[in-house]
């Protein structure tokens, strides 16, 4: 099951999704200032290429905690809030749950990003 909702995902737009957040990444690794802003674009395309089978783990501590509460403020409240909006969407029908629930899952990484592994 795994394999087939990740083969419609990226069938689907995953791909689109997963490239967008590929090229924002890279362009926030242009400043070393936005390097590590970057690599959590970089999450956010490795779970939105095939985010079937996979969960998200956090750890971090305190730098983590700081670094979230300035991305929750510009911008990763209104990230999540769109996510959970859309997999709302996608959970009014039973064919559409599986796809809602991983949008669920990418709310949350939007939400908090630093400190967050996708494995």
């Amino acid at each position: 099951m795994r394999t087939l909702g990740n083969i419609i995902w990226i069938v689907t737009g995953g791909w689109v999704t997963a490239l967008a957040w590929l090229l924002i990444g890279l362009v926030w690794c242009l400043t070393f200032v936005g390097i590590p802003v970057g690599r959590q674009a970089f999450k956010m395309a490795a779970l939105a290429l095939a985010p079937f089978g996979k969960e998200i783990v956090y750890g971090g501590g305190l730098p983590s905690c700081l670094a979230n509460g300035l991305w929750l403020v510009f911008g990763g409240a209104e990230m999540a809030l769109g996510y959970l909006f859309l997999g709302a969407i996608w959970c009014v029908t039973v064919v559409g749950a599986p796809f809602g629930v991983q949008l669920f899952k990418m709310a949350k990484l939007s939400l908090l990003p630093f400190g967050a592994e996708v494995r």
